[in-house]
């Protein structure tokens, strides 16, 4: 599925206008980008990074904490419903992505 980031949460490693490849049900490792579904709001999306897997799902942060309008695992907990893995950001083309950026090594 593709998708299109909105906000500043991911900075510096995703950029608002960004374009995301995302591998509906794949695995997922801490410190992966995932599309989950937001707690309280299952039709809007959000594109976090995983951190850990607990009991209750995984724990889901933003990158920028700083970031006006953030939501993460911080305010709404654990998070089960995981879409799919973050492949690669496809376009812009040519914009180099941050020290923790979507590639998967």
């Amino acid at each position: 599925m593709r998708v299109r980031v909105e906000g500043d949460s991911m900075r510096p490693a995703l950029v608002p206008g960004d374009w995301l490849l995302v591998r509906r049900g794949a695995a997922v490792r801490p410190g992966d980008l995932v599309v989950a579904r937001l707690p309280g709001d299952p039709d809007r999306l959000i594109v976090k990074r995983a951190q850990w897997h607990g009991a209750d799902g995984w724990w889901l942060e933003s990158d920028n904490q700083r970031a006006g309008g953030r939501r993460d695992s911080w305010d709404f907990g654990p998070v089960e419903d995981i879409v799919g893995r973050v492949v690669l950001r496809y376009w812009p083309l040519g914009r180099r992505h941050g020290k923790r950026g979507v590639k998967r090594g």
